[in-house]
């Protein structure tokens, strides 16, 4: 199944999404000026990756940095979600700053995000490692920002490519990513060369100080009420702290990504950032910092979410949030800064292993391989070109249909007599042709919306495949996410700020909404028509 992906999905996907190219921020004309006063002259904007919406309150006792700050002082909505299927990385940062699913963005999957090797990495040879925003559609909260001011200015840095770039969009400039030779870098689409202050940086070598940092729990033993020892966690391997990162340096380049202290690291690059590109310094306009914290998701799927290490994880994250806000708001007025916080996806607990946090009894891998597999030799002896057949994370793809002309098959039939035979594998909760859900009560039946917020009826992708909740496909050997079940679309929504109100609200929000609430906030209209609406409630009068 994933050898298809990097062929026909690729291919067949870019059809969704092909006028992605076409499509960019409105044009840079300078807007006439605007003597309003901005409500606040920096918007930090938080999204930490594999961010389940129950970590707050589940660990939030033990809090005293910034999440304990923004939680407490802030609007938290504790019912919010990535309402949209397909929950990973990709889809959920561009959904974050663009109010818009999936479905409107152009960004389906991680595998079909940012990749881009007609866009290589600055002062990198290796063309996978080319990242751009082409397949993105639309406008973002900077572009709107933008047309009310063209002075506007903004960074965007994650230790993940497509975590620093779908969150602005388009928008070339300052955004970066780490690379694994310790540096923070981007790429061709956005600069033939690093800036100077960016080269500064990175020549203190910064990263190359964690080399032999050891990873041992914050607090006590008895703080902590998971075991540390499971045998799931870590390939088996290294199960237990303490957990050290290499001494030699280019081997601790290569793995810090899956160390707590990358988050530390980002946040240090981030402040620089501020410093260089005086974001949030003039008082006559607003600017948009936009940061995502990648080690949550790497602990997450290394450990999974029920570990010792995840939840010392979020305690680290915690208390970097919170020397980070205090170092910001030596340089910034604390009364003109807005943060807003939510996690690109949730996540789901091992299916070997019975999770006393989200029960998952009964819970298994799936092999949909096999009949895949069967379905590929068929169609291919009646000339079939199997390489515009496709299945990822439950989706079946068919790209050009000529083959299928040829041997005189319908692809729609093709596609309904193989989501017969899938019904019937142990472990699939249903699977639904595109071309049905378009029919299905969306009021009533959430796995229905959120995938019609992935995909269009009409398109490549001819059904969709659900597993019962908590189950797993064959051959995923951590921890993962990606299904529309709630524990995977779970996030929390946060925002602080002068123009917010101090509580927890229980209604329902989406990620989407939070753009055009900042909007709202900041006097400012979307350039599109979007998919979220304005969080009244999070509102001072």
């Amino acid at each position: 199944m994933h050898r298809s992906l990097t062929t026909a999905l690729l291919a067949s996907l870019s059809v969704l999404v092909a006028t992605a190219c076409a499509q960019g921020p409105p044009p840079t004309t300078r807007p006439a000026p605007d003597t309003r006063p901005v409500v606040a002259t920096l918007v930090v904007f938080v999204t930490i990756d594999q961010l389940r919406g129950d970590y707050i309150t589940r660990f939030g006792s033990q809090f005293t940095g910034g999440l304990r700050r923004l939680a407490a002082s802030g609007t938290h909505f504790t019912d919010a979600f990535q309402d949209h299927a397909n929950t990973e990385t990709a889809p959920g940062h561009a959904a974050t700053l663009s109010g818009r699913y999936p479905v409107s963005t152009g960004i389906a999957a991680n595998n079909v995000g940012v990749n881009d090797p007609r866009s290589p990495l600055i002062g990198f040879d290796d063309a996978a490692l080319g990242a751009s925003p082409f397949r993105f559609r639309g406008t973002t909260l900077l572009d709107w920002m933008r047309a009310k001011n063209s002075d506007t200015r903004f960074m965007s840095v994650s230790r993940k490519d497509r975590g620093a770039i779908l969150p602005v969009g388009k928008a070339k400039g300052d955004v970066y990513w780490y690379a694994t030779n310790g540096t923070f870098t981007q790429s061709t689409y956005y600069a033939r060369e690093l800036p100077a202050w960016v080269r500064a940086f990175n020549a203190q070598q910064h990263a190359a100080k964690y080399a032999g940092w050891t990873w041992t729990p914050l607090l006590p033993d008895s703080a902590y009420s998971e075991p540390d020892s499971v045998i799931e966690e870590s390939g088996g391997i290294e199960v237990a702290f303490p957990h050290r990162v290499p001494t030699d340096i280019a081997d601790a380049f290569r793995v810090l990504a899956g160390f707590p202290v990358m988050d530390e690291f980002t946040l240090r690059f981030a402040l620089d950032g501020v410093r260089n590109l005086q974001l949030g310094a003039e008082p006559t306009r607003t600017d948009l910092l936009a940061i995502s914290l990648s080690s949550t998701d790497a602990v997450g799927h290394r450990f999974g979410p029920d570990s010792k290490e995840l939840h010392d994880q979020m305690l680290r994250v915690d208390r970097y949030l919170g020397e980070f806000v205090d170092s910001l708001f030596t340089m910034r007025d604390s009364t003109r800064v807005i943060f807003a916080v939510t996690g690109d996806h949730g996540m789901s607990p091992y299916p070997t292993r019975l999770s006393t946090v989200t029960p998952n009894p009964g819970a298994m891998y799936v092999d949909l391989n096999a009949p895949f597999g069967e379905m590929l030799a068929r169609l291919g002896a009646l000339g079939v070109d199997t390489l515009q057949v496709a299945m990822s994370d439950g989706a079946l793809v068919i790209g050009d249909t000529a083959s299928f002309v040829k041997a005189n098959l319908s692809p729609d039939s093709v596609a309904r007599a193989f989501a017969v035979k899938l019904r019937a594998v142990r472990g699939v909760h249903r699977v639904d042709m595109l071309a049905d859900l378009a029919r299905a009560d969306t009021t009533a039946d959430y796995i229905a919306l959120r995938w019609l917020r992935m995909f269009a009826p009409g398109g490549t992708v001819r059904f969709v495949t659900t597993l019962n909740q908590f189950n797993y496909m064959t051959g995923i050997t951590n921890a993962t996410h990606g299904s529309p079940w709630n524990d995977d679309a779970s996030v929390p929504i946060m925002f602080w700020g002068t123009p917010f109100l101090l509580g927890t609200f229980s209604q329902r929000a989406h990620v989407v909404d939070m753009a055009p609430t900042l909007a709202a906030v900041l006097g400012i209209q979307p350039l599109e028509r979007i998919d979220g609406v304005v969080l009244k409630s999070a509102l001072r009068p």
